[in-house]
């Protein structure tokens, strides 16, 4: 589903990302974790065409899309969260979420802008219930009238992840998922991203809740100064020297 070859980035003097490589099967769950500073955050910004690395490959189902634009990359089936948990305040959480609907057609347009003023296009009443659904499935359907404004941090970040479903992706990344939630909303996360994969969508997540990704993660990356430092099974990166010198604290 997504392969990452060799990828390099820097801004300025500082080498963020140094040849980081490794693969995605589709379905799966791959976890990424580091330290603070270690890349992830840019790693997926190059993924979604946000920056631009310098050096090496960023394949999505076999075509290479480095450098292409955000809007490109998102059109072909590829959607992510934001650390900051960012919302349109002025929305009702549905708007929200309907707001991550961004392929139109030239006839969708259409239907769109030459309908009755009193009638809900057809285009629109198919992305109110593409958002409806993807609120049920982070079980937040009671809450679509809501305002954005008025929900606390952990339900800004289900919607965000409500908002990246909505188009039907293929690849979903989550950058920091269950930041600033405790053990039980954690937990609803991981049921949430375990539902996601079972419906065939492949999720690569970043978080620093090394219990959380472990208990998740089909493969772990590790990130360190911008080098991976480990991979593989959570089983096997938990036992590698490395990762528990510069990740989890060894002495």
């Amino acid at each position: 589903m997504l392969s990452i070859r060799s990828v390099s980035k820097s801004f300025g003097a500082l080498r963020a990302l140094k040849g980081v490589s490794f693969d995605v099967p589709k379905s799966r769950i791959h976890g990424i974790i580091g330290p603070n500073g270690s890349g992830k955050t840019t790693l997926f910004n190059c993924i979604t065409g946000h920056l631009k690395p310098e050096e090496g490959a960023i394949l999505y189902q076999g075509q290479e899309i480095t450098g292409s634009s955000s809007h490109l990359i998102a059109g072909m089936g590829v959607r992510r969260t934001f650390q900051g948990g960012k919302l349109v305040s002025s929305l009702t959480v549905l708007e929200n979420v309907m707001s991550g609907m961004s392929q139109f057609s030239i006839r969708d347009y259409g239907d769109v802008f030459f309908r009755l003023p009193f009638r809900s296009s057809r285009k629109e009443a198919e992305i109110e219930e593409a958002a409806r659904e993807a609120l049920a499935l982070v079980g937040m359907e009671k809450d679509a009238e809501r305002w954005a404004v008025d929900l606390v941090w952990a339900e800004r970040q289900f919607v965000q992840i409500a908002r990246t479903l909505v188009s039907r992706p293929d690849l979903v990344l989550l950058d920091e998922p269950n930041s600033g939630m405790g053990t039980q909303e954690t937990e609803l996360v991981e049921d949430v991203i375990r539902r996601i994969r079972d419906r065939g969508v492949t999720v690569v997540v970043i978080s620093h809740d090394v219990k959380m990704l472990m208990g998740l993660s089909d493969w772990v990356t590790v990130l360190n100064f911008g080098e991976t430092i480990a991979a593989g099974t959570p089983e096997e990166v938990q036992n590698d020297p490395k990762v528990l010198e510069a990740y989890l604290g060894a002495e």
